[in-house]
């Protein structure tokens, strides 16, 4: 019977090390490639264009005046047009 090639642990240390190293650049490879892309914008509807507008008008008359306060903001007629995210974008800053 032959004899087993012997290995030092220098040897084992860097076997270990290498596929450590081997697994987490696969690790990582496979992350970045199942990156979910960005959903795509939906367009904004002209009712909802109208009233941001509104909206950033009473914004900039109120912080011309210096108020500090609460600005209300309410919808005259019912809408079947929900512009919440496109609020929610306005006052996040995303203007």
């Amino acid at each position: 019977m032959p004899k087993p090639i012997r290995m030092g642990r220098r040897t084992w240390v860097a076997a270990w090390a290498v596929l450590c190293v081997a697994g987490l650049a696969a690790t990582a490879g496979l992350k970045s490639a199942s990156a979910p892309d960005p959903p795509p914008e939906r367009p904004v509807s002209a009712e909802c264009r109208e009233f941001i507008a509104r909206v950033k008008t009473q914004l900039d008359k109120a912080e011309q005046d210096g108020g500090d306060g609460i600005l209300a903001f309410s919808r005259g007629q019912v809408s079947t047009v929900d512009c919440t995210d496109e609020l929610r974008n306005l006052f996040r800053g995303e203007r």
